[in-house]
């Protein structure tokens, strides 16, 4: 039985067999209380768990088109909790605390509710263990979707408790004929975009958002500008790089803000806090998302730098910003440029130890200035 054309599960083309085991899993009403969704970033497991909570929640299956199902999609649903780790070291006692605590309570909206665990390898053994008698014997209606990279670095005792559905690796390549296919937009800048989001579906959501369009701009402007840069100018890159980053998150607070306002009068006033922590949860989220994909943006700039340098510019993905790319090469060498790449991916693991976002892209643009001076 094929998702409806509408549906989140109909858009994992890249995933076939993925889709069509988890159709049919809700279709035969044999869906299962928890999942552990494996496989290498940038395989869609993301996107795939949202898709499985879309049709979990659908009176229909999926139909993809009635309100629950264009809640999900853009990710507003008060029954869908969505987690990513909140500390470096991993997930803290008082994140997995508030989840289970959460869990008995009555859906706001829909007959059902799904939590969503990002990164499940960074379960630390204390916060694990208080999830596994949840995960072993969850309420009616409750389902669990866990996201990690592989089995063999999360606690048996999670694994063993989760039905586990591997991700392929997707290339790049199919990954842009997927975004391609679904946009109708030139192949080459589909492939920026699957580069810069992460996977095909983010892809597709990027080349419709004119404000993520515009914070990779704002990127690639700042690099570009770096050879000539002051202190000053730095600092002010770096400023309004953060304002075009959270740019997004304005709509997604309006909307927010709508559907507390239209429930505020029947419901009660724990189910209204539950509302209230979860969107804070989802801002975190996407401003965290927004962050690295700006970074995501340098670092494939950077990649593109050092290519063009080492003759396989063939290989770009920035194809729109070959000018900027070859003024950066010119300006460096090879050692220059793999500074720089290390300098993002410094940048990186700084917003993941939970680094104050502006300082983050600050040092990491004083530390590409002078990478590019290297020469």
């Amino acid at each position: 039985m094929a998702p409806a054309q509408t549906s989140l599960l109909a858009k994992l083309d890249t995933q076939e067999r993925v889709r069509d085991f988890l159709t049919n899993a809700i279709a035969s009403g044999r869906a299962s209380h928890a999942y552990l969704f494996l496989g290498a970033p940038g395989a869609g497991k993301l996107d795939a768990a949202w898709a499985l909570a879309q049709a979990f929640l659908c009176e229909q299956d999926g139909c993809g088109s009635c309100d629950s199902c264009v809640r999900v999609a853009r990710h507003t649903h008060p029954d869908v909790h969505y987690y990513t780790p909140e500390s470096a070291t991993g997930y803290l006692i008082a994140q997995t605390r508030e989840l289970l605590d959460d869990v008995p309570l009555a859906p706001i909206r829909a007959k059902a509710k799904v939590y969503i665990i990002d990164r499940a390898e960074q379960l630390r053994a204390n916060t694990a263990n208080a999830l596994l008698k949840t995960l072993e014997e969850p309420p009616e209606g409750v389902m669990f979707i866990l996201l990690g990279t592989s089995a063999d670095v999360m606690l048996p005792t999670i694994v063993s408790r989760c039905q586990c559905v591997p991700f392929r690796l997707v290339s790049p390549a199919v990954a842009a004929q997927a975004v391609s296919r679904a946009t109708g937009q030139d192949p080459a800048r589909c492939r920026m975009a699957v580069a810069v989001a992460g996977s095909p579906t983010r892809g597709i959501e990027f080349l419709k958002s004119a404000e993520r369009q515009d914070a990779r701009r704002q990127m690639v402007r700042a690099i570009d500008s770096l050879i000539a840069a002051d202190e000053a100018d730095v600092l002010s890159r770096a400023k309004s790089l953060i304002v075009a980053v959270k740019a997004p998150l304005a709509e997604v607070k309006s909307t927010q803000e709508k559907v507390l306002e239209q429930n505020a009068d029947y419901l009660s006033r724990g189910a209204l806090k539950q509302l209230e922590d979860r969107n804070k949860r989802e801002l975190n989220a996407r401003e965290r998302s927004g962050i690295m994909e700006a970074l995501a943006s340098a670092r494939t700039l950077m990649r593109d730098v050092l290519l063009t340098l080492q003759d396989e510019a063939a290989d770009v993905v920035n194809e729109d910003v070959r000018d900027t790319i070859g003024r950066l090469a010119a300006a460096t060498n090879v050692a220059g440029a793999t500074q720089a790449l290390e300098a993002v991916a410094t940048a990186e693991r700084n917003i993941a130890r939970n680094v104050t976002p502006q300082l983050a892209i600050e040092v990491m643009l004083f530390d590409i200035r002078k990478a590019l001076k290297c020469r």
